[in-house]
């Protein structure tokens, strides 16, 4: 039976592609837990499954075969995946892809609500709107009648995290929300991560290429690799004491600055 305290546990899990000579495993056969309101980070190269075990937790995709539980129970229980989406949310790498171009940010923004069963009055939903904005440091009247092409890839970014405090999920899957953004962008959208999970008080899966981030925001680790999990453990453990090759790769891989990073969280 799947553990009251896991948020998602996954057992034997397999999602493959193709026939015959043809068939690939993007995720093979692996099993984890997922504690409620823990921050675990999916780490591995291009190619190696981790966004298809992202597509897997959100429901966009289906197991080939394995077991998959959300909340104790079977992930695909609800008959209509909308009763998932609304307790799990996703934040994709390229957040441009995410908003129609011919629409205004703001009623975009106000069209997450379809989403409730039960949906706010306008003020509420203008009101959660503003909020949400400044959340993510955003003054509403800055994006006034602004389409998603005039905004810069940062400021798009965090349209997509305003949205979840919007939605206010129990979980954000978090599919490399900085790779396409500065230096700078990459730190407060780090910063905003934080806070969805303080005030929130949800759990985040935050996948990504880069072992440093991951050790910068996580309770926990996993490494992934051809479609199975090669290691899976504490930050300090999995970046101190790596056992498995392709973690030692992904550490020589790290950028000196989030090198800089790991460093002054030892010492802290």
């Amino acid at each position: 039976m799947p553990s009251d305290e896991n948020k998602f546990e996954a057992k034997g899990l397999v999602r493959s592609y193709g026939h015959g000579d043809k068939l690939v495993h993007a995720v093979d056969g692996v099993s984890f837990s997922i504690k409620n309101r823990e921050i675990v980070s999916v780490v591995g190269q291009s190619g190696c499954g981790k966004t298809v075990l992202a597509k897997l937790l959100l429901r966009l995709e289906e197991p080939t075969s394995g077991e998959l539980y959300f909340n104790g129970k079977p992930i695909n229980a609800a008959p209509d995946p909308r009763d998932h989406w609304r307790q799990v949310q996703v934040v994709f790498q390229d957040p441009f892809s995410a908003f129609n171009q011919f629409f205004t940010i703001r009623s975009q923004l106000k069209s997450s609500f379809q989403l409730f069963k039960d949906k706010p009055s306008d003020k509420e939903m203008e009101d959660r709107v503003d909020q949400a904005l400044l959340n993510v440091n955003i003054k509403p009247n800055e994006i006034t009648g602004k389409y998603p092409f005039e905004l810069s890839g940062g400021q798009m970014q965090r349209m997509l995290l305003a949205r979840i405090f919007i939605l206010r999920p129990q979980v954000l899957v978090a599919d490399e929300p900085t790779s396409m953004v500065d230096a700078c962008s990459r730190a407060s959208i780090l910063d905003y991560l934080m806070k969805l999970k303080a005030e929130l008080d949800m759990t985040i899966v935050f996948i990504t290429h880069d072992i440093g981030l991951a050790y910068y925001v996580s309770d926990s680790i996993i490494i992934m690799h051809k479609g199975k999990i090669v290691e899976h453990g504490a930050p300090d453990k999995v970046t101190q004491t790596p056992e498995s090759e392709h973690t030692k790769q992904l550490l020589d891989d790290i950028p000196d600055v989030h090198k800089q990073w790991i460093e002054r969280k030892q010492a802290s």
